[in-house]
């Protein structure tokens, strides 16, 4: 993927910025991480202060300026103790939609991921979902927000039997067992009720590891009402294929999945399972070119999860 550059911005646009900030940029650091094609710099201002801004217009990609308005939504409502960092301003202008935040000093965990490091992140997350437990800001639940990514095994079901899909690159075992993915996927809005806010996209480059010991979670677009395990469970394969360890120990030691429905949590991951798998065989989006392949890698080790859940007579 390629993004767009600060220096690529038109001149009305960061002269925009820089009034809203009330300096002029002296320097820029351009961050390449993620899957948005828009900008994300790191800025530097004359008067020594620093920002965090996103910027991103429709010829990027048709769908980013919708996902940076409902991140500005977000994160001007969440409260100032949780770690996410801080909105300062928000603007549209000539189709681009802004997005300025305060700098948070910190890098994304590496991988293969380190064990000091994970720990520190699995405490956070279980501190994070505490917090955010009834949620303070309006979102939409999962059954909402997840509306048109997760059931994706019946769909593919449906065009199978259509003849219009002969599941050509799925997954063979999954391939052979399709039918039984739909039925247990089916009861993901069910599983996915609750009254905790997620983030609802967590992965390695949405966390900041900062030098003074905190974990900041970053990029919140996606933020729902769920249960306070979800932000794990779409966490742990992404952990995996980024050589983290056994996802159903890190699963079942977590506080807030310790007392989970086996059921819900099975109907949970077969739909985020199936979102990877089968989004993984489309085309890429406009400005995402490297985002099936993530997806597919990061299905992959979800199926492995899932079938080590599943029952004797589905595993084989």
């Amino acid at each position: 993927m390629t993004r767009a550059t600060w220096a690529s911005l038109p001149r009305d646009l960061s002269t925009a910025v820089e009034a809203r900030l009330g300096a002029p940029v002296a320097g820029a650091a351009d961050q390449t991480g993620g899957f948005s094609p828009g900008v994300a710099a790191r800025l530097t201002l004359t008067d020594g202060r620093r920002a965090f801004v996103k910027a991103v217009s429709p010829a990027q990609n048709p769908d980013s300026p919708h996902i940076h308005r409902a991140e500005a939504r977000i994160a001007a409502d969440l409260p100032r103790d949780v770690p996410a960092p801080r909105l300062l301003h928000s603007f549209e202008q000539d189709g681009w939609v802004v997005l300025a935040f305060e700098d948070v000093p910190g890098r994304h965990p590496v991988h293969p991921w380190d064990a000091e490091e994970l720990r520190r992140v699995m405490v956070a997350l279980g501190d994070l979902a505490v917090r955010l437990t009834p949620g303070p800001v309006a979102a939409p639940p999962a059954a909402e927000r997840l509306a048109g990514s997760f059931g994706c095994w019946a769909e593919l079901a449906a065009e199978r039997n259509a003849g219009r899909d002969d599941l050509r690159g799925l997954d063979p075992w999954a391939a052979a067992h399709l039918e039984d993915l739909a039925a247990l996927e089916s009861g993901w809005p069910q599983a996915l009720a609750g009254d905790t806010l997620a983030h609802g996209d967590l992965r390695a480059d949405n966390i900041l590891l900062t030098p003074d010991g905190r974990v900041v979670f970053v990029d919140w677009p996606w933020a729902c009402t769920s249960t306070a395990w979800f932000d794990l469970l779409c966490m742990l394969p992404s952990i995996v294929m980024q050589g983290g360890p056994d996802p159903e120990g890190l699963f079942t030691d977590h506080p807030p999945a310790r007392d989970a429905d086996p059921a819900a949590v099975d109907a949970a991951l077969a739909a985020l399972t199936g979102m990877f798998l089968v989004h993984a065989r489309r085309p890429a989006p406009p400005g995402l070119p490297t985002l099936r392949a993530f997806q597919r890698a990061q299905g992959e080790a979800a199926l492995s999860w899932l079938r080590t859940r599943l029952s004797p007579t589905l595993r084989t």
